[in-house]
C-alpha cells in the first residue's frame, strides 16, 4: 500500500466513451488498490450512448465490476464541482488529437492508443475476442501504473511516468 492519503484521480478519454475508456475505468478501479480512482468520458458521446455490451460481457467474464459504468461527456469533468483529476489518459487516437476542455489544476496527461475493439464486421465471437484482447492490453499498462512507487506518482513526475508506460 502507499503513503498517499488520497487516491490519484485518473480520467480515461475516448471519443464515444463506450469501449476502451470504459474498460480502462473499470480495470483501474479493480486493480488500483485504493491508490487510484478511475473515471471515463468521451469527447462526443452519441445521444443515449451506453457502454458497449460486449465490453461489459468481457469485464464480467474477467470478474471486473461493471455496476455504475455509463457513458458521459468529458464536459462533466470540466464542471466546477467535478473531481480534480491528477492524470488524464486518452485511449483512442481521435480523442488524443482533439482540443480538450480546460482541466483545473493542470493534470498530467498521456496518450495510450488502442485499436477500437468495436470496429469491424466479424462475428459476435470475433468482436468479443477483440474486446478481450483490448482488455488485456489495457490491463498490462495499468498493472505497470499500479506498481509504480509513490515517487513516480508525484505531480512533478507523473506525466513523464505515464507517458513512458505508453512505450510498454
Amino acid at each position: 500500500m502507499t503513503d498517499r492519503q488520497t487516491p490519484l484521480n485518473v480520467l480515461f478519454l475516448c471519443t464515444h466513451n463506450s469501449a476502451r475508456s470504459i474498460l480502462a475505468e473499470a480495470l483501474l478501479n479493480a486493480l488500483g488498490g485504493g491508490r487510484f480512482r478511475a473515471y471515463s468520458a468521451g469527447s462526443s458521446p452519441r445521444e443515449n450512448q451506453q457502454p458497449n455490451p460486449l465490453g461489459l460481457q468481457v469485464l464480467d467474464a474477467a470478474g471486473i465490476a461493471t455496476q455504475g459504468l455509463h457513458s458521459k461527456s468529458w464536459d462533466v469533468f470540466a464542471e466546477p464541482d467535478a473531481p480534480h483529476m491528477d492524470l488524464i489518459i486518452t485511449v483512442c487516437d481521435n480523442a488524443a488529437g482533439e482540443v480538450c476542455p480546460f482541466w483545473p489544476g493542470h493534470p498530467a496527461t498521456a496518450h495510450w492508443g488502442y485499436p477500437d475493439p468495436s470496429e469491424g464486421d466479424g462475428s459476435e465471437d470475433d468482436k468479443r475476442e477483440a474486446f478481450r484482447k483490448t482488455l488485456h492490453a489495457i490491463k498490462r499498462r495499468l498493472e505497470l501504473l499500479c506498481s509504480l512507487p509513490d515517487a513516480k506518482l508525484q505531480q512533478a513526475v507523473l506525466q513523464t511516468s505515464a507517458r513512458q508506460l505508453a512505450q510498454s
